[in-house]
């Protein structure tokens, strides 16, 4: 198996992994942003009393049973819709850990970015070295382009998992926000650049930074002790890149889902946030989204370089 084909494979083994285990902060989180920040007094007392994430919870399972939380991901009797959001996931997450390891690969090469590494470990990592600024160019620039590509399906998800569509299918969803044209299929992807290119990029140096870092003081001497170093470095890093890139997160969900002309446009939609709640409107949703960035790192990250390390490790033995 190529290079890239190994990279492939791990990064789709990770995407599965982290989008089965993780659905449910992803469905939740879109409700809690979903909402309309314009509330009258009775109603904010409503929101408190209703809108919290235990109640929003209770209310998919009364209605849809425990699999509602995961709407969005499993169909079971429709296997092309199955397809259509695996699409946003698990080949998505392949194609962006593959194209991000081939292009630092490519800037490893230049004298501008590659880096020496300080730990002589053979189970530190396997994903070729770069200094702090190439790992943040790598890191934002990968994040961008396949966001790009990928932007139709983050529409399709953030509407489908929204309770504000009567959507049956996703088949369905996908066919009625095409008819709408190509600015529909790429709403957002301005706030979804503004939150993915930063937040690629300081995970990135972050999670490269904690890992080198724990590798010149544990000396890892086992992929079991790797795993686990692998794991809380993307943790960590997950957890600070997303905090800081939360706001972004708020608004990109607000442009894709809502229609009234309050939400068309970055700054229209951000004035509106600020107007209707004010800062404390560009965090809905932030606990989720921290607890679902935190553990889909770790499982994604620890995944990707385990699965090619076991595969390095075997083509050694053989």
């Amino acid at each position: 198996m190529s290079n890239v084909g190994q990279q492939l494979f791990s990064g789709a083994l990770s995407g599965f992994a982290s989008t089965v285990c993780l659905q449910p902060f992803d469905l939740l989180k879109t409700r809690l942003q979903q909402g309309d920040g314009r509330t009258t007094a009775r109603q904010r007392k409503l929101r408190r009393n209703t809108t919290t994430l235990l109640r929003t919870t209770q209310q998919i399972i009364a209605s849809q049973g425990f699999i509602g939380l995961w709407r969005g991901r499993f169909d079971f009797c429709n296997w092309l819709s199955l397809f259509h959001v695996h699409v946003r996931n698990v080949p998505g997450v392949a194609l962006y850990m593959t194209s991000l390891t081939q292009l630092r690969s490519v800037m490893a090469a230049s004298p501008y970015f590659s880096a020496v590494c300080s730990s002589d470990s053979r189970n530190a990592s396997v994903l070729p070295k770069l200094t702090s600024q190439g790992n943040l160019i790598a890191g934002a620039t990968t994040r961008v382009a396949v966001g790009f590509l990928l932007n139709p399906f983050s529409v399709l998800k953030a509407r489908y998992e929204s309770n504000m569509y009567a959507y049956k299918s996703l088949t369905g969803a996908f066919l009625s926000i095409a008819r709408l044209g190509p600015s529909e299929l790429f709403r957002g992807f301005f706030a979804s650049s503004l939150r993915d290119a930063p937040y690629a990029g300081i995970f990135v140096v972050l999670y490269e930074g904690i890992k080198r870092q724990s590798a010149s003081i544990l000396q890892p001497t086992s992929d079991a002790q790797s795993t686990v170093m692998h794991t809380v470095s993307a943790a960590s890093a997950g957890a600070i890149a997303t905090m800081a890139t939360h706001p972004f997160d708020v608004i990109k969900t607000k442009v894709q889902v809502r229609s009234e002309d309050r939400y068309h446009g970055f700054q229209r939609t951000a004035r509106t946030i600020w107007a209707q709640r004010g800062l404390a409107g560009f965090f809905d949703g932030a606990s989720l989204r921290m607890s679902r960035k935190i553990l889909s790192s770790a499982i994604g990250w620890a995944v990707y370089e385990g699965v090619l390390m076991f595969i390095r490790t075997s083509r050694i033995d053989a």
